[in-house]
């Protein structure tokens, strides 16, 4: 017994000298943290590429081999991509951060800015090249030997040269130097001044528009066989070239042209075949094209490769200016219509793009006709088989568009077939809350009807619709929408090869179901509500960002399908297998308390990077080559983790007033002691509980705290869920919270007067509200919140020109109603008309370059406060919109927001900027820490 007390007594003596080692965290510490950024895997499997980007300061590319052995590592590296065999990879170097910043405190001109550089990593001999002054690459994907670049002049002077002899200057306008390059052989082959150039995607050719210089290359576009280093010139003489398009064959190339010297151009489009050679289809006057319209450089071109079709812009002619009037005698106003079917500042917030906007045409070569497609009344259009079906698919919102106002999303369509061949349109449906889509092959439109909750086709061919899915058989709607508006679907797992089937996700689990209703849905997952797991699709036919790649037709499930899944009630997350003719439950490959990222796979090799993270746990790089059966981390970016105190999390119960049973998540510090009494931040949102095994890489935030950095400096932080009741939506905060609040303090380990909120938008709003129906909190920061829904229910959202009402009728404020319908849940849901009852000092940030919540609302609530004498301040970053986004004001608000909650939650000293302020005088002097 002695020898045990000895060993414990030693045991404690260590452990508790290992933590002592360990220090809280600071910002700087964190602006030094590591994300993986990119990450990327070479055809063969071998070689993996991944970007460590710390928030301030340089990235560093790593290039590795599969097993984790680093082969290179280049500071600044960017935007790699490794060659199609597998032995190059290709990225750009950024001028290092340090550098640039001491060339900015010289003042150095921005044209004597350093410029990127190219580097080439030879994999087989582990050599990097580089090349300065790079402006862009480009590195085939699908084809090997060679890599495009431009790259600018470095212009020596010449002696022989006579001094007033002007040099034409390399610029956007008149182009770069393009650089060719064998790979293998290293030969480099040179074309100045060169504006565009595109590779072929299947074949060794290059396209590209030069200005010509006054030697050796006349202005055009041309054409590069690399193979055979044959270069054709396809249209030569000065001109301005646009949309620059070649086939995936390199057989035949596109593009807009002005030969003229007009000074508003005047596009003809142009084709050029290798066995017909260049042909001048279009212009303005020709027929097909409507008066008043004209070919448009702002569109873009499309070859299609299995029909004699071209697809191109076109757009109504633009009004030239008056220049008989000076600007001063032409008046500066905005006249809104009542009826118009497009608010007038949503007008003015797309004018811009509206003023560039194209509508697509066809150029049919068999025929020689063009077709317009595209008309004003569209909402949008989509290509049906890459542009080779005989139909288009568009919908038109515009008869609806003003309900929108109040509605929101989905909006009221209706949906069109267009003819290819002759532009005729023809309505299939009317007045549909959806979004159509086209399936992969082109046999169906398909599309989720958001008032009954169903999922609907329509076979092309047929001209029939069928209702493929209802909620007695397929709850594909959200269970728990709490909105009052139409519940959004859980969405789809794309289509199987052929069109064969339809994969429907419902909140667990996946079923195939038959477009025509041939056939009973399949639920092919089997047990995904029985065990509470949320499974979802992995298809590896789909880019790293989830995004559909060009030739994709569907999902292949000959060799089984492979899944990602999310137990709801454990938090665990797993990969799975099945087999879809089976009917038994996924195949477990790799299961536990983690959270899981989609594998990325190499195209010719089964092998797969994939991240597993946990509160702890950073998600580094994991390889496996045989289904997770063996794996081994591979990257390490984040090592200086072990020196900092870390804490925990975990998942916290209690019961809300109302008598629901809550979820939420409570982060302790490192070395909890339950016997101390701990300062605590309560930060929420909506529900964040299945966020249990989320890392949360430190970060000075645009808008919330940080869990590392309090989690260090001895704070508890509790994340509680919100479930909320139509017209309540203040109450339902009240009501889910503060009994959780309660409970913690119950527990013995919280001080009950250092207990602090936080929130930011929609969770801003909520801790204001907060502090009107409570003084518990001893401080809370309110960033961006909406105080006053009488006046934000008719502003606008200046990032998309939108009016408010719908926001606070059908989605997020959930208020349910109009104000002339329930003018009291404004009032009573409005934080502003009880600012008199706030006891507790209010930190809000709120920018007043604001495109979500007005600006005006932070004011109100801040003069509101003021006048009645509470202890308030209003962080407001100039150069900031909804939140801050660059580092310097991130970082600036993370350190004001840790001084105001260490004053009032641990008895710190008040900062000046709290204590004194700071004068307008003094901006940019004296920041008041």
């Amino acid at each position: 017994m002695k020898k045990f007390l000895v060993l414990s007594t030693l045991f404690l003596f260590v452990f508790a000298s290992y933590a002592q080692e360990k220090k809280p965290l600071t910002y700087d510490d964190i602006l030094k943290w590591n994300r993986i950024t990119q990450r990327l895997i070479s055809n063969d499997g071998n070689y993996i590429a991944y970007k460590a980007e710390p928030w301030k300061g340089d990235a560093v590319l790593k290039i590795i081999d599969k097993h984790g052995a680093e082969q290179s590592s280049i500071i600044g590296g960017n935007n790699a991509i490794i060659s199609n065999n597998s032995r190059y990879v290709a990225f750009t170097i950024q001028p290092e951060e340090d550098q640039v910043r001491k060339l900015k405190l010289k003042k150095t001109d921005k044209d004597e800015m350093p410029l990127n550089k190219l580097g080439i990593y030879n994999i087989k001999t582990k050599e990097l090249d580089t090349v300065k002054n790079l402006k862009s690459f480009k590195l085939p994907k699908q084809w090997d030997g060679f890599i495009a670049y431009q790259t600018k002049t470095e212009l020596v002077k010449d002696t022989l040269r006579n001094d007033d002899e002007k040099v034409k200057k390399e610029s956007k306008e008149n182009g770069y130097m393009l650089n060719i390059r064998h790979l293998l052989s290293g030969e480099v082959i040179q074309i100045p001044y060169v504006t565009d150039y595109t590779f072929a995607k299947n074949k060794e050719v290059i396209a590209f528009v030069s200005t010509g210089n006054d030697n050796d290359v006349e202005p055009g576009v041309y054409y590069y066989n690399l193979l055979d280093a044959d270069k054709t010139a396809v249209l030569p003489g000065k001109g301005t070239y646009k949309q620059l398009t070649i086939n995936r064959t390199g057989s035949r190339l596109a593009f807009l042209a002005d030969t003229t010297n007009n000074k508003k151009p005047a596009y003809h489009l142009y084709l050029w075949d290798q066995n017909d050679g260049l042909k001048d289809l279009a212009s303005t006057h020709t027929i097909g094209i409507e008066e008043g319209w004209e070919i448009s450089e702002n569109g873009t071109l499309k070859i299609a490769d299995k029909t004699q079709r071209l697809y191109f812009g076109i757009a109504p002619v633009k009004p030239e200016k008056d220049t008989t009037k000076l600007d001063e005698e032409i008046p500066e106003l905005d006249v809104w219509h009542w009826n118009e079917p497009i608010l007038h500042t949503e007008q003015l917030n797309t004018k811009k793009d509206d003023l560039k906007k194209s509508y697509l045409a066809v150029y049919h070569l068999e025929n020689n006709k063009i077709v317009q497609l595209g008309r004003k009344s569209y909402s949008d259009i989509e290509l049906i088989n890459e542009g080779n079906a005989d139909y288009m698919l568009a919908y038109s919102n515009l008869p609806y568009a003003v309900q929108r106002m109040w509605e929101g999303y989905p909006e009221h369509n209706d949906f069109y077939l267009i003819n290819i061949n002759t532009g005729d349109r023809e309505m299939f449906k009317q007045n549909v809350r959806a979004y159509p889509n086209a399936s992969p092959n082109g046999k169906y439109i398909y599309w989720y009807n958001a008032m009954d909750t169903t999922w609907n086709t329509f076979n092309i061919s047929k001209r029939k619709a069928y209702k493929i899915s209802t909620p007695g058989v397929i709850q594909c709607a959200d269970e728990i929408n709490d909105i009052p508006n139409p519940a959004s679907s859980y969405g789809t797992g794309g289509w199987l090869k052929n069109d064969e089937a339809l994969l429907l996700y419902d909140r667990f689990d996946i079923w195939k179901v038959d477009p025509e209703n041939k056939a009973e849905p399949l639920n092919i997952t089997v047990d995904g509500r029985r065990s509470g797991t949320r499974y979802r699709l992995i298809d590896y036919d789909k880019d790293y960002y989830g995004f559909i790649k060009e030739e994709y037709k569907g999902v292949d499930v000959s060799k089984g399908l492979y899944l990602i899944g999310h137990n709801e009630v454990s938090r665990e997350d797993g990969f799975y297998k099945i087999d879809i003719h089976n009917k038994k439950s996924p195949k477990v490959l790799l299961r536990g308390k983690f959270r899981l990222s989609a594998p990325i796979r190499a195209k010719d090799a089964n092998v797969l990077v994939y991240t597993k993270e946990d509160f702890q746990e950073y998600p580094n790089l994991s390889v496996t080559e045989n289904d997770y059966k063996k794996s081994h981390i591979v990257s390490d970016v984040n090592p200086q983790q072990k020196e900092f105190l870390w804490g925990t999390k975990e998942l916290y119960t209690w019961t809300s007033l109302d008598g629901q049973k809550l979820e939420g998540l409570l982060v302790k510090p490192a070395n909890f002691d339950p016997d101390k009494k701990y300062p605590l931040i309560v930060n929420f949102y909506e529900k964040s509980s299945q966020r249990l095994y989320d890392h949360q890489i430190p970060e000075a935030h645009r808008s919330t705290i940080d869990y590392h950095y309090y989690a260090s400096h001895d704070y508890v932080i509790f994340n509680p869920d919100v479930y909320y009741k139509e017209g309540y939506p203040g109450e339902s905060a009240f009501n889910c919270v503060m009994p959780g609040i309660s409970k913690l303090i119950s527990e013995g380990f919280i001080d009950e007067k250092a207990i602090a909120a936080q929130g930011h938008s929609w969770g801003g709003y909520q801790v204001a509200y907060l502090a009107t129906r409570t003084n518990m909190f001893a401080a809370i920061e309110s960033g961006a919140p909406v105080v006053n829904m009488f006046s934000a229910y008719g502003g606008i959202r200046l990032w998309t020109g939108r009016n408010r009402s719908f926001q606070y009728e059908h989605t997020q404020s959930r208020i349910g109603k109009s104000i002339w319908e329930s003018p009291l849940r404004y009032l009573e849901n409005s934080p502003l008309f009880t600012v008199d009852k706030i006891t507790t000092p209010m930190l809000i940030m709120h920018n007043e370059d604001y495109g979500a919540v007005p600006f005006s609302q932070g004011v109100e609530f801040f003069i509101a406060l003021r006048r009645l004498k509470k202890q308030a301040w209003l962080l407001n970053y100039n150069d900031a919109d909804h939140w801050p986004t660059l580092v310097r004001d991130k970082y600036d608000f993370q350190i004001r927001l840790a001084q105001f909650f260490d004053h009032y939650l641990k008895g710190e000293p008040m900062p000046k900027w709290m204590e004194e302020g700071i004068p307008a005088v003094d901006k940019g002097f004296d920041l008041g820490y």
